[in-house]
């Protein structure tokens, strides 16, 4: 590498923020997903968007629906339909262990982040229980409790020299 040569920036991280506060993530997975060539530079990009975004089980397959991907704008005829089902790659223990959580009550498959891995697009995939109101109103408070001492902390903090 050149000493001129600018540094590549990482390719971003697309987190789904709102699965952690509407959910209860007992165990996670990591799956690779099959994507197009042009669903791969948009997410290069950083234009995916996995909020409104959920796994589900069919034919001994996972499959993730509802995930977005915005159109690559060099793509022309090639570009790939924006949400799409798109298959999850595991191995079959997990996806038997899967399997069995989501038949069980209450259980879900919920994306958390979309990331790449050795040049692989890689997600990583929750399994959840959805929080009642309560518990979304207790998380909110201990992340201010834990705001204001982080700020206590931050402010007595002297150094005498």
């Amino acid at each position: 590498m050149a000493k001129n040569e600018p540094k590549k920036n990482p390719p971003p991280k697309i987190e789904n923020r709102k699965a952690r506060h509407d959910f209860h993530i007992d165990e996670t997975y990591e799956a690779g997903v099959v994507l197009k060539g042009t669903e791969v530079k948009s997410i290069r990009e950083g234009k995916a968007s996995l909020n409104e975004a959920f796994a589900y089980f069919r034919n001994g397959e996972i499959w993730l629906k509802n995930m977005y991907i915005k159109p690559y704008k060099f793509g022309s005829y090639n570009n790939h339909d924006e949400r799409r089902d798109r298959k999850l790659l595991l191995k079959r223990r997990e996806i038997r262990e899967i399997d069995k959580s989501i038949n069980q009550k209450g259980f879900t498959l919920v994306p958390l982040k979309l990331y790449f891995k050795g040049g692989y697009a890689k997600i990583l995939l929750g399994l959840a229980r959805g929080k009642k109101q309560y518990d979304k109103r207790e998380d909110i408070k201990e992340k201010d409790v834990r705001r204001e001492l982080d700020r206590k902390i931050k402010g007595s903090y002297n150094v005498n020299l």
